[in-house]
């Protein structure tokens, strides 16, 4: 007996022990088992708690009372399917009438408590049915991303959601998107992830980076164009402007509006052009937006106003061009000046890590999810990399970014840099990657101990 109850306990401790180093594993071997157990014992008893339960249908009732039965009891939503996954469970409900999927989502938080799980989400999947997605761990914590994503064209996993889905970059279903952060709260890896993610695409990519080009430089190989300063960053988007009204000039060519031609075939963007036609998409990464903003003299802000103005006529005109654009920065509020927030208002996906101010929040969900809001604000310092992404649908979700060194990255870009397309507008841009590259460094002062 002494032998058992030892063996018992070093069982129970080892169990606790991984739960607390590795609760991934942990819930695989036994969380996902105890989860299942927990939700179909205590389904009817939550629901009734939480208010999720609906009176009998009335000619129930009657049957009841002409047989001299027992009323029937309420009645909850139907389980359709309830599915393990890595990270939780994913549970299918059918909705009795007179419920709405908000009822479900309102009471995310105490289904949560009830079920004893770390996360609740729900998302409504069609008319009267809802999937309630289940978190058994704080997956956010130590991301890893599952082994098996579902990369399309133009589409990047990037980070981890709260619920344990993978959350995607689709630049076919949102063109454009800004991504806000404060130093140090892991804006860079996020965009590391997106360089690394749309390396081995056929895009091509161009950099515009005023901080003297430390953080995208590095990934020269992989760039179609970069410009380090805000005179060459003019130059860089007034010969995309020229690129965008060439693309329009061969889709316009190639629309073959005639009679015997479907629907369907019509060109309006490049995706509808055939494979030998269709020019290379562009993605444009704008590293620190302020930098582009801001002025000092009347020289610097008709540069300042150049460079606005060609944002924007790139943000409401580029999509169907194939040109895409990724704004990011510490800071982006009307201070900025004229122009800016016209350019916000074509800028369909918003993500922000940690600001130092309620105004930058504002300025990336006043407009779509005011109650994103108050969740930006409050990312803690110490996890770097935390986010919140949401889009003009009014929807957002709680992301993390897994840690992608510079090293990683350079060679990711490096492995694909055959991919690079040769832009004949972006051309004299291109050339002076190599000119960089090769430029001698600074002789380093002699260290106090060899001096």
């Amino acid at each position: 007996m002494t032998a058992f109850t030892v063996t018992l306990v070093l069982v129970a401790a080892a169990v606790g022990l991984l739960r607390w180093r590795r609760p991934a594993w942990y819930w695989l071997t036994f969380g996902v088992t105890l989860a299942v157990v927990r939700v179909l014992v205590r389904y009817g008893s939550v629901m009734e708690a939480c208010g999720l339960t609906v009176p009998p249908a009335r000619w129930r009732l009657a049957l009841a009372r002409a047989i001299n039965r027992p009323l029937p009891e309420s009645r909850s939503p139907r389980i359709l399917r309830l599915r393990p996954t890595r990270t939780g469970l994913v549970l299918r409900l059918k909705l009795r009438p007179g419920q709405d999927a908000f009822d479900i989502a309102a009471a995310s938080d105490r289904l949560r408590h009830s079920f004893s799980m770390y996360g609740v989400a729900s998302r409504e999947l069609r008319s009267g049915v809802v999937e309630v997605r289940m978190t058994g761990y704080d997956v956010l914590k130590r991301v890893q991303m599952p082994g098996e994503t579902d990369p399309r064209p133009m589409r990047v996993p990037v980070a981890l959601r709260q619920d344990g889905s993978v959350h995607y970059r689709d630049y076919r279903a949102i063109p454009h998107a800004l991504t806000l952060g404060a130093t140090e709260s892991g804006k860079s890896v996020y965009q590391r992830n997106l360089v690394a993610g749309l390396a081995p695409m056929d895009v091509a990519l161009v950099g515009i980076d005023c901080k003297q080009g430390v953080e995208l430089f590095p990934l020269a190989r992989r760039f179609s164009a970069l410009a380090d300063d805000p005179d060459t960053a003019a130059e860089v988007l007034d010969a995309l402007v020229v690129r965008m009204e060439r693309n329009y000039q061969l889709i316009r060519a190639q629309q073959r509006i005639t009679a015997d031609v479907p629907d369907a075939e019509i060109a309006a963007d490049i995706w509808d052009l055939t494979a030998d036609l269709r020019p290379v998409p562009v993605v444009v990464l704008v590293d620190e937006v302020a930098e582009l903003a801001l002025y000092a003299n009347k020289e610097e802000e008709r540069r300042r106003d150049r460079i606005i103005t060609s944002l924007v006529r790139l943000a409401q005109l580029g999509r169907a061009a194939g040109i895409y654009l990724e704004i990011c920065g510490q800071r982006f509020g009307s201070e900025l000046g004229k122009g800016i927030t016209m350019l916000r208002a074509q800028l369909t996906g918003r993500t922000a890590h940690r600001v130092n101010d309620e105004t930058s929040a504002n300025m990336a969900f006043g407009d779509i999810a005011p109650d994103a809001v108050l969740a930006a604000i409050q990312i803690p310092a110490e996890t770097r990399g935390l986010a919140i992404a949401g889009d003009s649908s009014g929807g957002w979700h709680r992301i993390r970014a897994p840690h992608t060194s510079l090293r990683q990255a350079v060679n990711i870009c490096n492995r694909h840099a055959h991919r690079t397309p040769d832009l004949p507008e972006l051309a004299p841009y291109r050339h002076a990657l190599s000119t960089l590259a090769d430029a001698p460094l600074p002789p380093a002062k002699p260290s106090p101990a060899t001096a």
